[in-house]
């Protein structure tokens, strides 16, 4: 697991996705249901500076790539969340993420996407609504968030 061995999360993610990915990672990198260490995890669209500059200089399919690029390791794990499945700049990021040896797990909607067919793991909630399927992505990320911290504090 990235985070025994001192490696992180990177999550992305798009308007309410966006919204949901920082609510994944700062769970982690706070706290969920214990007290405990904080947790390497981050949304990689915090920073609206780097956001507008990066969108400005080389487009917006480029600003979770470039993140990606700068930050990620060998073993970290990345997260894309998209509704559709096949936001062009989490796509992008992935693309890089598992040529630099990322983990990649991707949130999604019921059909088959690009992020979905690259992704390690695919985690397809049943519908093609986008308020539907946002709802599940956060039922799913704190799902994940009580697996980490039992896995990784009892």
């Amino acid at each position: 697991m990235a985070l025994k061995n001192k490696g992180q999360l990177l999550f992305c993610g798009n308007g309410g996705s966006a919204a949901d990915a920082q609510h994944i990672a700062a769970e982690l990198s706070g706290r969920f249901y214990i007290d405990r260490p904080p947790l390497n995890a981050e949304a990689l669209h915090v920073n609206t500076s780097y956001l507008t500059a990066v969108a400005n200089d080389y487009g917006y399919d480029e600003i979770f790539a470039r993140l990606v690029e700068a930050k990620g390791k060998e073993g970290d794990v990345l997260f894309g969340l998209s509704t559709s499945g096949n936001s062009k700049n989490i796509v992008k990021a992935f693309v890089k993420g598992k040529k630099m040896g990322m983990h990649t797990i991707a949130l999604t909607g019921q059909k088959n996407s690009k992020i979905s067919e690259l992704a390690d793991l695919c985690i397809k909630v049943p519908s093609e609504d986008t308020p539907r399927i946002q709802e599940c992505h956060i039922l799913i990320g704190h799902i994940i968030c009580e697996l980490i911290e039992r896995e990784l504090f009892g």
